[in-house]
């Protein structure tokens, strides 16, 4: 008897543990079942409320994102969360982001310059680009977004060098006869080579002589970074080049007559007519504005988005001076290198429908990036804001970026490198006076063509 009760004992046992056992096992699934879906909701949910944009931190691409973040938000139910980082950054993180393929990011605001890196993982966008918004933009500027015959970016905004004067000066009338008796023709903005150069000695003065220049009739783009190439490279396209700085076959044609011809006009304007700073290679953009503003420059071909601080009090003593006109031209007519940035998406974006959806939101909006920077992407707005005083650079610089040799920047991939070890240390090879023009850009195609593997 005690025996058949401990039988039944540890039956019971073995009973109450399978119980438990099946019951763990249910349980577990339905756990297993619940975490997933809760998974799959919270996934769902994160991917109807956010979408992650990457920019410069500070610059207009901020600005914009940050001013239309909460329209978004009603018009698609999106928040946009705003990444923003140093100018390089957004290079970093990026590449980083199209190695890994981790969507982290569903869009970014880059500069043209990336595209050569970058181009392979982005998403093509060519179904955005209707009749409507190529007709609305610049040739260059679609073209300035595309590889391979893929679309791969929206521009968001373009710029490229114009000029900029004191047109207090220019309408002076002593100054005009000044003019007139020392040169033989009228005192006008300078639309050549020649009469740029001729009117940059007019204004150089030194008032007091004693050796220190009370203004310069221009400034020269000299510093270690792609201000002094693009300048330069301005002025190449003016001088009749055509495939820039590499050619069909592969091989640098930077050696050429029109790049050494525009080299050799920049070098002459600084060294032989005197006209610019002494210090042009410690001089960028920034530093050439900061002269004009003091009233040291008469004249400067510098990004058109400078005639907006040109003219604001609080920044300039000439404001209310300054007027505009389209970059000058040389033998082959006007011609630049325009830097614009585009708003791309990255491959391994998981939400690329809703990203485009932003990307069409902020092409609608375009308008907005005129109070971030002072320029835009559409034709229609340049032209339209064009006819308000306080956005006068907008015609000049439509006509600049319409001009016949206006042309990008060469997709190559190794663009950077070609940048800093060959066009950057010829620019200013020659602007120093140690080697001419045409010894400096021998010894920088051959560092080009090692580059390029030729």
């Amino acid at each position: 008897m005690a025996y058949q009760k401990k039988m039944g004992l540890v039956a019971l046992v073995i009973m109450m543990l399978i119980i438990a056992v099946l019951s763990g096992c249910t349980g577990g699934n339905e756990k297993v079942s619940n975490t997933a879906g809760n998974k799959e909701g919270s996934a769902d949910k994160q991917k109807d409320k956010s979408l992650t944009v990457l920019v410069e931190g500070g610059s207009p691409a901020f600005k914009v994102a940050t001013a239309t973040a909460e329209e978004f938000k009603t018009e698609t139910g999106y928040e946009v969360k705003i990444e923003a980082v140093p100018y390089i950054g957004v290079f970093d993180k990026l590449n980083a982001e199209l190695k890994a393929k981790t969507g982290s990011y569903d869009a970014a605001i880059i500069d043209i310059l990336w595209f050569p890196a970058l181009a392979s993982g982005l998403e093509p966008m060519d179904d955005l680009f209707t009749d409507e918004v190529k007709n609305d933009l610049y040739p260059n500027l679609i073209d300035g977004g595309k590889v391979d015959d893929k679309i791969l970016g929206m521009p968001v905004w373009t710029n490229s060098k114009t000029m900029l004067y004191r047109k207090d000066l220019f309408e002076d009338a002593k100054e005009k006869e000044a003019f007139q008796k020392e040169y033989g023709y009228e005192l006008k903005v300078p639309t050549n080579w020649q009469e740029y150069r001729d009117t940059a000695k007019f204004f150089t003065r030194d008032t007091d002589n004693n050796g220190e220049m009370d203004m310069y009739g221009t400034g020269v783009l000299g510093k270690n970074n792609g201000d002094s190439v693009a300048s330069w490279l301005d002025h190449a396209l003016q001088a009749g080049a055509d495939q820039l700085v590499v050619g069909e076959d592969g091989k640098s044609n930077v050696n050429t007559k029109p790049y050494v011809d525009a080299l050799d006009f920049i070098t002459k304007v600084l060294r032989e007519d005197k006209s610019a700073p002494e210090g042009a290679l410690n001089m960028a953009s920034d530093e050439i504005a900061e002269l004009f503003w003091n009233g040291k420059m008469a004249m400067m071909l510098e990004w058109g988005h400078f005639f907006v601080p040109s003219n604001d009090p609080a920044k300039s003593k000439v404001a209310g001076k300054v007027a505009t006109a389209p970059m000058i031209g040389g033998d082959a007519g006007v011609g630049v290198v325009p830097g614009p940035w585009y708003q791309v998406i990255p491959a391994s974006s998981k939400q690329k429908d809703i990203a485009k959806e932003y990307i069409k939101f902020l092409y609608d909006r375009n308008d907005q990036y005129l109070a971030a920077i002072g320029v835009a992407a559409r034709k229609s707005i340049l032209e339209t804001s064009g006819q308000k005083p306080e956005y006068a650079h907008l015609i000049s610089l439509g006509e600049t970026l319409a001009a016949k040799q206006t042309k990008n920047r060469p997709v190559l991939e190794h663009w950077n490198e070609i940048e800093s070890e060959a066009l950057i240390p010829a620019v200013q090879a020659a602007l120093s006076g140690k080697k001419t023009p045409q010894e400096a850009l021998d010894e920088a195609a051959e560092i080009i063509n090692e580059i390029q593997g030729q």
